[in-house]
């Protein structure tokens, strides 16, 4: 078949369009072709009224043509979140009735500023994905039936280069904290900044500042003592590889791809736990609270091997990467009925 994958943006750093280029490469593997759709990234096929914030919404005729070779469309967060109503509404006229499937990676209800906006449009037609079971129910109390598939992990990654990575960094003896994520305020980036003084750690902020943060985010690294790096260097593996402890101090994360990616590169994570965090400590997964200073301490003085070893057994048996062609060769059975 060919498969279109539609959303504000793709092809970007941001957790929407890294879990659908997963989703891309295992369609791929099973024989299907793929095409991305958005108003913003490096897509074959751009809208510019899809993006977030457009000033003007693509017209039904114009998404319909851009549509019209494509068998099954894969909406990812699109319908979800409420960040461009006119697009939604065009997108959803144009989708009705056709085979569909709605990748939810966040509902709106989940972010105070947008609690008041309806959750997402149903179809007979559609099958409906969100990436943790919380948003699963929260959909079912809504009269929509969903299917959770949890965001999916190259289970062994490349080794990124450690030495090399810390020497441009110029981190000699100190402990090395990856923030690695965007800056915007749900990501408590005050949080990562009083542990790392804790630990008279450096902290390395690997994603920019978004959401109109600039100004927060300089003040807060203004009033702190710690040593800053910022910034990316390198690949991701050289990151998580030059780290010696990753945090992820956000009070909100859909899935948090920093927990099973800290897991996959064998480093320990301190975590605050926001919700969607007990889903999965509940398969067996061990993090560090945020709070518990002790117990990193002694992880950065004597690394638990056993400890990241379980974790990533675990890892490979319920979020493997090489898994997710077979899960979605199920979920499409599902929506054509064979």
């Amino acid at each position: 078949m060919r498969v279109a994958q539609v959303s504000f943006r793709l092809g970007g750093l941001d957790g929407v369009s890294i879990e659908a280029a997963k989703w891309a490469h295992a369609l791929r593997a099973l024989g299907h072709e793929v095409v991305t759709v958005a108003g913003d990234g490096p897509v074959e096929r751009r809208l510019t009224g899809l993006a977030i914030g457009a000033n003007d919404p693509p017209s039904a005729d114009a998404l319909a043509r851009v549509l019209a070779d494509v068998d099954l469309v894969i909406v990812e967060n699109l319908l979800s979140l409420p960040l461009n109503p006119g697009a939604a509404e065009v997108v959803t006229g144009v989708i009705a009735g056709r085979p569909a499937i709605l990748h939810h990676h966040d509902l709106p209800w989940q972010r105070a500023h947008l609690a008041s906006f309806a959750g997402p449009p149903d179809d007979p037609h559609w099958r409906h994905v969100t990436i943790n079971e919380r948003s699963a129910v929260e959909l079912a109390e809504r009269g929509v039936a969903a299917t959770t598939m949890y965001n999916a992990f190259d289970c062994d990654p490349p080794v990124g280069d450690r030495a090399r990575t810390r020497a441009e960094l110029d981190v000699r003896n100190q402990p090395l904290v990856l923030f690695p994520s965007r800056a915007i305020a749900r990501k408590n980036v005050a949080g990562a900044l009083e542990l790392a003084s804790s630990l008279d750690a450096v902290l390395w902020l690997l994603g920019p500042p978004e959401d109109g943060y600039d100004d927060e985010l300089a003040a807060l690294l203004a009033a702190s003592p710690v040593t800053i790096r910022r910034g990316p260097l390198g690949t991701i593996h050289d990151a998580y590889a030059a780290a010696d402890l990753v945090v992820l101090p956000s009070t909100w994360e859909g899935f948090g791809n920093a927990t099973i990616e800290s897991v996959t590169h064998r480093t320990p994570l301190a975590v605050y736990p926001y919700p969607v965090l007990g889903e999965l400590r509940a398969f067996g997964l061990s993090f560090f609270d945020l709070g518990d200073l002790e117990g990193i301490t002694n992880a950065l003085e004597h690394p638990d091997v056993a400890r990241l070893e379980h974790n990533l057994a675990i890892a490979r048996a319920h979020f493997n990467l090489a898994d997710l062609p077979d899960r979605l060769a199920t979920l499409l059975e599902d929506v054509y009925g064979h």
